[in-house]
């Protein structure tokens, strides 16, 4: 999978199988992703279509930003949305992260990951749509220009909407990004149980995620497992307990 990784594009590690509607005239797709910024857990990029006739329904659903609904209301949504419509999950791992960011830019990683479910949601849909997804580059137009560049000259003439806070404009994105959403949250949990302690969100400003980290470099000298080793608040406190020169490599902003 990491080789195909290094080359933009990344291998399908998840998926839904769903019936193909079979008379589908205007497809719509929607990808956002979760896990951009955490230290610890994998990125997570989804993608969802939905025949443009029915972007109603996720409205009447009351599907909007993952993050401004209960993570019981989420699931419940997700698992809604898995069963009408075509969904498909990348799922790219700590370690693959680190490798690819000596390599190139988080925005580029998430361009080309973007690219690859929105490939892998024409194969489920059994056609291709016009594509919104939520802008990981500052720039909107640059990172729909990234995602272009790794589609391939099919897309030429194919619409592809480029937004910040696309999850809150657009009902399939913010089913995408719910459905991103549950599949991290799974995975955190995973992880938790794994390691037997508590982790807290992962994220770099979570308390929880600190402790936790800093407990675990006292303990043994390293960093825990699946931990972005590239990330800047990883770096810090393994440098800070085990001293400086422990970690190498490219350092993020994180």
């Amino acid at each position: 999978m990491l080789s195909s990784l290094l080359t933009l594009t990344v291998g399908w590690s998840a998926g839904f199988s769903t019936p193909r509607p079979s008379e589908w005239v205007m497809l719509i797709f929607g990808v956002d992703e979760a896990g951009r910024g955490p230290v610890i857990g994998p990125l997570v990029v989804a993608g969802v279509a939905v025949p443009r006739d029915e972007e109603r329904i996720l409205r009447e659903m009351g599907v909007r930003d993952s993050k401004k609904i209960s993570p019981g209301r989420r699931q419940t949504l997700a698992d809604e949305i898995k069963r009408r419509w075509p969904t498909v999950l990348e799922v790219v791992s700590p370690e693959d992260i680190d490798v690819l960011r000596e390599r190139m830019t988080l925005n580029e990683l998430e361009a080309g990951v973007f690219a690859s479910v929105i490939e892998r949601l024409v194969e489920e849909a059994g056609g291709m749509g016009e594509v919104y997804v939520d802008a990981a580059d500052a720039n909107e137009r640059h990172f729909e220009l990234m995602v272009r560049a790794r589609l391939g000259e099919r897309w030429r003439a194919t619409g592809i909407t480029s937004r910040h806070k696309a999850d809150e404009i657009y009902p399939v994105v913010s089913a995408a990004s719910i459905v991103a959403k549950v599949e991290r949250d799974r995975r955190i949990a995973e992880i938790e149980r794994e390691i037997g302690v508590p982790i807290g969100s992962g994220y770099p400003s979570d308390p929880t995620t600190r402790v936790f980290l800093k407990e675990w470099v006292m303990e043994h000298g390293s960093l825990p497992p699946h931990t972005r080793t590239s990330w800047k608040t990883a770096k810090k406190i393994l440098d800070q307990i085990a001293g400086p020169g422990v970690a190498g490599g490219r350092i993020d902003e994180y």
